[in-house]
């Protein structure tokens, strides 16, 4: 099997990631002829229902940002409790080794 992608992220098929397209904009209606002012207003729907049709797939990137976000601040909090966690254990150890340092000295 020769795709690319892991386990992790495994490589997808569907539309590449891109930014949510721009609305074209609609020609005037000073044009000459009638033919010109219906292909517009068809290109204009064409380009409407094309920019509805994508909206799932723009919402879904949101929502998927936001659960990223979510969970790097997570992982933040997490690894910041086992710092605090590791740190005071430390000091503990610190001063038991003081105390028994002070106990030696005396004796």
């Amino acid at each position: 099997m020769s795709t690319a992608g892991t386990i992790d992220r495994p490589a997808t098929h569907g539309p590449a990631l891109r930014p949510f397209p721009e609305r074209e904009p609609v020609m005037t209606l000073n044009s000459e002829n009638h033919a010109s002012k219906h292909s517009d207003t068809i290109a204009s729907l064409q380009n409407r229902t094309r920019d509805m049709q994508l909206i799932p797939e723009a919402l879904a990137r949101a929502h998927m940002h936001e659960r990223v976000r979510e969970a790097e601040s997570e992982q933040r909090a997490h690894r910041l409790v086992v710092a605090r966690r590791m740190q005071r254990r430390a000091e503990r150890a610190s001063l038991r080794a003081r105390r028994a340092l002070a106990l030696a000295v005396m004796q």
